[in-house]
């Protein structure tokens, strides 16, 4: 079979043959992959750039696929450290970390949207009591996990719901998928009366955001949840003491290890069937697998999805 292969950490993978995968716990299966998307955690894992990453070279990337199992049903399937991903004509999977897809799913839209999309859909479901009506904030709201915040978040029943960004024109386009409003990183005291922050920049954006924040609260004991998701602007934030002092803030992160992977699992068909249905707007370009090497460094508003 043929496989993207990374042989180097500061070089594209290559597409080229790839011994066949071998199945070998009680619980795994060979598959066909039909779909794989080249998400920003899939870059990081395999750069060892992820706190989940690393590992030996050479190695296969990819986080999770759209596959065929062996009686023809489709599924969406996660991987947890391996070093055969899905950029693969076949690769293993747990079935116990995969969910049956519903009939008619598009395979490239699921695999372009369960990474970003489960980023925010975990964030509300598993680290905040999230309820209907509540206002929301998103930092970092024009990249492909951004955007998919807004709509999941309304999805959820927010009321109003706030995309924050540096570009102002990707911002204004949030309106027609659900955002009640836009603000640019430097007007973040727009925001103020929030119940949940989505930060998806983190670094020097969100430690310069919460003191103004926090003192255009209209009651600073309203409880307040910053939820960290990603790290595009800086792995640390120098978040000044005042800010944990002067309000009620709590900050949380979420991803692998703060929320167990049987919480991640037991979302995952309720967001598969809001993307089959239709009800989360995808931006998806399928490339071949062929053109891996190309595909990895492109510049793309788009999810690419990596088609065997």
């Amino acid at each position: 079979m043929h496989a993207a292969v990374l042989s180097a950490f500061d070089t594209p993978p290559a597409y080229r043959d790839h011994p066949e995968p071998v199945a070998t716990g009680d619980h795994e299966m060979v598959v066909d992959v039909l779909a794989a998307g080249l998400h920003h955690l899939t870059r990081a894992m395999a750069t060892g750039a992820h706190y989940r990453g690393g590992g030996g070279l050479p190695l296969v990337p990819g986080a999770d696929a759209v596959v065929r199992d062996r009686s023809g049903r489709l599924r969406y399937a996660a991987l947890d450290g391996t070093g055969l991903g899905t950029f693969a004509d076949r690769t293993v999977i747990d079935v116990r970390r995969s969910v049956v897809l519903p009939d008619g799913a598009d395979p490239v839209l699921i695999a372009a949207a369960m990474n970003p999309g489960m980023s925010s859909w975990v964030a509300l479901r598993r680290r905040v009591a999230f309820s209907s009506g509540q206002r929301v904030l998103i930092i970092g709201a024009t990249g492909n996990a951004g955007r998919m915040a807004v709509q999941v978040a309304k999805l959820f029943g927010a009321a109003h719901v706030i995309a924050a960004g540096r570009d102002a024109a990707r911002l204004a386009a949030l309106s027609a998928l659900g955002a009640d409003e836009t603000c640019t990183l430097d007007r973040i005291d727009r925001a103020a009366d929030v119940d949940v922050v989505l930060d998806y920049l983190w670094g020097e954006p969100a430690a310069a955001a919460m003191v103004p924040m926090l003192a255009a609260r209209a009651d600073r004991t309203a409880p307040l949840t910053w939820i960290q998701i990603g790290s595009i602007c800086g792995q640390t934030a120098p978040v000044p003491s005042v800010a944990l002092r002067s309000a009620r803030l709590q900050i949380v992160g979420s991803g692998i290890g703060s929320v167990p992977a049987r919480d991640m699992i037991a979302e995952l068909p309720a967001l598969t069937i809001a993307v089959a249905d239709g009800a989360i707007d995808v931006r998806a370009r399928a490339m071949p697998l062929a053109d891996v090497t190309r595909a990895w460094t492109a510049d793309t508003d788009d999810r690419i999805v990596l088609v065997p």
